[in-house]
């Protein structure tokens, strides 16, 4: 046979049985005096193996590793761990396929958010919130909420969705004041009163999940988008809602 009939007879290309030669898995055939190789069975039986190996999910190097042992003893290891890795596989696919369920109905039902896909946990918190307020402050809010929602691990976001579900319909006022501050230098004595207001509406334990600013990443990367009065009376509000957590000294 020759190189195209035994790619057609074992079901693989040409261009296969040349990279199986390349790569030792499948030895070269005796080749006749014109140049042209010549197949047996021989080398179809085991280009039979080689394919039927690979559909299996066996990478070239395992199949490799196989092909070595006469006595197959390789074979049942490799199998026993393609199957355990394929397990492995299923259970992700059915967390996604879950996840991906989720977010169906919610786009059906016409609540998936825009910043979507989100977790579940956020997506519960955004329902919770109703319309954006006209605010840029409101605006920014809800982008820093989905920017938590990407970047906290996931053990820690549905804490902290949790907590700050409770406090987003009371806003409203804050998120003015905040507004009013856009332009203003951090010793505006409005930051003050923003930062009273903002720390009324924040839950005392808030504060574990927050960042220190100056730690680096998160808690830089919110602070920096705000304006400097706008992040002052930020951490006043935090460093308030410590101070209510200690209590009186």
């Amino acid at each position: 046979m020759r190189i195209g009939e035994i790619a057609a007879l074992v079901g693989v290309t040409p261009r296969a049985v040349r990279h199986y030669h390349h790569l030792g898995l499948l030895p070269e055939p005796v080749r006749r005096s014109n140049g042209y190789r010549e197949y047996s069975i021989r080398e179809a039986v085991l280009l039979a193996r080689i394919r039927r190996l690979t559909e299996l999910g066996l990478g070239l190097d395992e199949v490799r590793d196989v092909l070595a042992d006469d006595e197959a003893r390789e074979l049942v290891e490799v199998l026993e761990e393609l199957d355990e890795d394929l397990g492995r596989q299923e259970a992700v696919i059915r967390e996604r396929r879950a996840r991906l369920a989720t977010l169906l109905a919610e786009a059906r039902a016409g609540r998936l958010a825009a910043e979507g896909p989100v977790s579940p946990e956020f997506t519960r918190l955004l329902a919770g919130l109703g319309e954006v307020p006209d605010s840029p402050m409101a605006v920014q809010d809800r982008e820093h909420l989905a920017f938590l929602d990407a970047v906290v691990p996931e053990e820690k976001r549905g804490s902290l969705m949790a907590t700050l579900h409770g406090m987003r319909e009371h806003a409203g006022e804050v998120y003015g004041l905040l507004d009013s501050l856009a332009d203003e230098e951090p010793d505006d004595p409005r930051v003050a009163r923003a930062a009273a207001a903002l720390a009324a509406l924040l839950p005392d334990h808030l504060a574990v999940h927050f960042p220190d600013k100056g730690s680096g990443g998160l808690a830089d990367a919110i602070f920096a988008d705000l304006a400097p009065a706008q992040s002052a009376a930020v951490r006043r509000a935090m460093e308030l809602v410590a101070e209510r957590q200690e209590g009186p000294s």
